[in-house]
Order: structure tokens, then sequence, then C-alpha cells
């Protein structure tokens, strides 16, 4: 969906009737005709409308921006009337896309317009990566979102880190696409953080790491670990490549119920990093998965219980305080629905 090259290309091949897909094989222009036929044929749940999702923060102009709206709107106008037209489509639900890029009147024109169509949910789009300051992108996903009803959902690509996912559910986030854990798993690190709000999960460190740092330990392993720790770490993770490892017999995350923590140790994750095995990825990819839906699952056992500032402060605390290699401690997990 993307407009942005993948080696060379250009960018802006878009006009109001098509939307440019790249693949292997170069561009691919998708009329709505041509789109919703490739729906018929898949007979989805839902499906996510095309856009002109090309306007990249800080990258593009507000003409460029309004650009963006308008051929998205031309585009979900045309699907919609296309799946009144096609029986095999009348119980898929099309989900319209937010665009604008950076410009805040842009977004809420997108949003205000999407709103009136009959949709049954909302992708805010243009917010993955780092090319948008975070408060811009907090601001601007506010005010978008205001604009939406609230009986429908409303969805995000990209967000996956979990200080990130709360902050964007206080704002009215409600589905996230995210591969977040295949990011993790693909840096040779396992989820470590705490996600219970009913305990305190400095305490739960301190307990699995037997005794107390002192400020200026901290400082130095801090340092330390940052140096050694797999590039793009977050302090959500631990990474098993480090030789620190190589002896622990211990489980990847004490409490967890996965399958690689019942039955491998993190000196046996570590050998099999270090010496490039294929099962690495896939113990890892079990276990990063299995924390991350279990962490979802706490955020809706905390909204239900009304304790989300709880588990907020508890998931922007590990992110602050707690270095990269941290070793990681879980509470018993829920079961995962």
């Amino acid at each position: 969906r993307r407009l942005q090259s993948i080696e060379g290309s250009t960018w802006f091949h878009m006009s109001l009737r098509t939307v440019s897909l790249w693949g292997l094989g170069g561009r691919m222009e998708m009329t709505p005709s041509k789109f919703m036929t490739i729906q018929r044929g898949l007979q989805p749940d839902w499906f996510q409308c095309l856009s002109d999702g090309d306007a990249i923060a800080g990258e593009v102009s507000k003409k460029r921006a309004k650009k963006s709206v308008d051929r998205s709107l031309a585009f979900l106008d045309e699907c919609l009337q296309l799946q009144d037209e096609f029986p095999e489509l009348r119980k898929s639900v099309m989900i319209g896309v937010i665009e604008g890029g950076d410009v805040l009147e842009e977004r809420l024109r997108s949003a205000k317009e999407t709103a009136k169509r009959p949709v049954g949910g909302f992708l805010l789009d243009g917010f993955q990566g780092n090319a948008m300051a975070k408060d811009t992108k907090l601001q601007l996903l506010s005010s978008a979102v205001a604009q939406l009803p609230e009986d429908k959902p409303r969805l995000i690509h990209g967000i996956g880190r979990p200080d990130e996912v709360l902050e964007l559910i206080e704002r009215g986030v409600d589905v996230f696409e995210s591969c977040f854990p295949y990011q993790v798993t693909e840096r040779g690190c396992a989820l470590s953080f705490s996600y219970s709000y009913h305990s305190d999960p400095g305490g739960d460190v301190l307990k699995e790491n037997e005794e107390p740092d002192t400020e200026e330990s901290k400082d130095k392993k801090t340092k330390t670990e940052i140096l050694s720790g797999a590039e793009g770490m977050t302090a959500f993770e631990i990474c098993l490549k480090e030789k620190r490892y190589q002896d622990d017999f211990g489980p990847l995350v004490s409490g967890c119920s996965c399958y690689c923590c019942q039955n491998h140790s993190r000196a046996y994750v570590h050998h099999l990093l270090v010496t490039n095995e294929l099962l690495a990825g896939v113990l890892l990819m079990m276990h990063n998965f299995q924390h991350f839906f279990a962490f979802f699952h706490s955020i809706r056992d905390a909204l239900k219980d009304d304790k989300l500032d709880k588990l907020k402060e508890i998931i922007c605390r590990q992110a602050v305080q707690a270095p990269p290699n941290t070793q990681g401690v879980q509470e018993k997990e829920p079961p995962v629905n």
C-alpha cells in the first residue's frame, strides 16, 4: 500500500482512481474495481480499504496531505458503491482509513468525512515509525479520534511497545496490528516485562536478581548492557545472545507458561542463537507471542477493573528505569483467549 520506493522507484504514482502497490515485480496499479473483485473472491469478515498513504510526516506539503485525503475518500466511495453491488460482500465489514500526514486540518477533515461513510471501523494510518514527533503524534491521534463515533472500532498499524500501546488506548485506540514480537525475536531477545497490576514489578525483579542494585551499580550495569545489547532493544526485553546467559539454566521468564519457558532454559536458547540454529527463532517467537498476548489480556482485565492507570504506571516505570537486559519476572499468566 505504501508508495515509497523499494529500490530506486519514484513516489507519487497515484491518481484519483488508483492506488499503487509495490511488490517484487515492481509497481502495480490497483483500481477500486480490481480491489473489490479480489475481496469478492476472498469474502473476508472485514477488510481495510486501500488509501493514499504516502503523506509521510515532515516529508510532504499541506497540498500533498490534502490530495492524500481527497484520493483516499474517492477510492473509499467507489469501493463502498461496489460493495453494495456484490452480494458476496454484503456481510463483510469495510474499514475506512484516516489519512492527512501531520497536517491537523487534513487529519480532522479525513476523520469527519470518513465517519460519514457506512464503514464498520477506522484505521488511523501514518503513525508508525519515527517520522513524527511523539507530541505531534499524540495530539493528531487525540484530535482525529474525537471526530469518530464511539460504537465503531479504531485500529492502528505498527505500534507495539507496551508503553505506547497504553498511551494510545487512553486516547481511544481499540485494535493494534504490530510486528513488535517478531522484531524482538529477530534481535535474539525475549520479552520479559511485568504486566501484572496486582504486584510491584520492581520488587519482583529485585527478588529474581537476589540482591538490590545501588545507584552506582545501576548506572554501570545500564551503560555496559546498552553497549552489549542488540541494536534497537527496548527496556521490555532481554538479549539472550549475551554471554552472561550461557550458564543461566532458568526459564526465559519466571512464571511463564509458554512451551519454551516450560521446557528450555536461557542457556539453551543462548546456545541456539550463537550457533545460528533456526530453532532459536521458533522458541523465542513462541515465548514472545504468548507474553505479548498475555499483556493484552491484562489490559482487558485492567479496563474491566478500572485499573488501567495502575497498569500504565507499572509499564512506564519499567520503560524508564529498567536497563535493557534487566532479568524479567512475570506473574503467573492468565489464560489467553
